[in-house]
């Protein structure tokens, strides 16, 4: 009896994994951690931060959503809003998930957002359109259009320092944006 049970216990957990499997689509990059030999990707790697209940980094399947990510974290501490995070997005290699960073009360949606712990204003360049990015001293619409098109063409910025890799984005305006903006 015990073996049997043993047996159908393997089963239904190889069952269960092989669905599992199969439900990740594969992400094609060469820059990616946890790529294999044929340059598809087997996780992502994310940090999560905010207001969850173990934050902190967290190893997923290639093709995973912000969801599983704040899930992998412990979920959202009770009572806590999401913020402005869309659940559904396709998570990247390497970037951030801050829970609870909402939009500025008073706010139209065309200016700077600021998480609910930040006692000053910042702009999330990997979230802002470029009318946000407008709103940044010494960016104009020539500007924001191309930190929109780097985003689009190489994904999210990983760090402030890559906005200098920006056609147009100097030394000088890269420490002038340090304190205005964030990933």
């Amino acid at each position: 009896m015990a073996v049997g049970l043993a047996a159908l216990l393997v089963v239904v957990g190889y069952w269960w994994w092989a669905g599992r499997a199969r439900s990740v689509t594969p992400v094609p990059t060469d820059t990616a951690a946890g790529v294999d030999d044929t340059g598809i990707v087997a996780e992502v790697v994310v940090h999560v931060a905010g207001k969850v209940r173990r934050p902190g980094v967290v190893h997923l399947p290639a093709g995973a959503r912000v969801i599983d990510a704040v899930e992998a974290a412990g979920g959202v501490r009770d009572g806590a809003p999401v913020g402005d995070l869309n659940l559904a997005r396709v998570l990247t290699d390497g970037e951030q998930i801050v829970v609870g960073r909402t939009r500025r009360s008073g706010s139209s949606g065309g200016g700077p957002t600021t998480s609910t712990n930040e006692s000053s204003t910042t702009i999330d360049i990997n979230a802002a359109s470029a009318t946000e990015l407008e709103a940044l001293p010494g960016i104009g619409p020539v500007l924001a259009g191309r930190i929109v098109q780097w985003r689009t063409d190489n994904g999210p910025f990983t760090s402030i320092e890559i906005l200098g890799e920006v056609s147009g984005i100097g030394d000088s305006l890269l420490e002038q944006l340090r304190p205005l903006v964030r990933v």
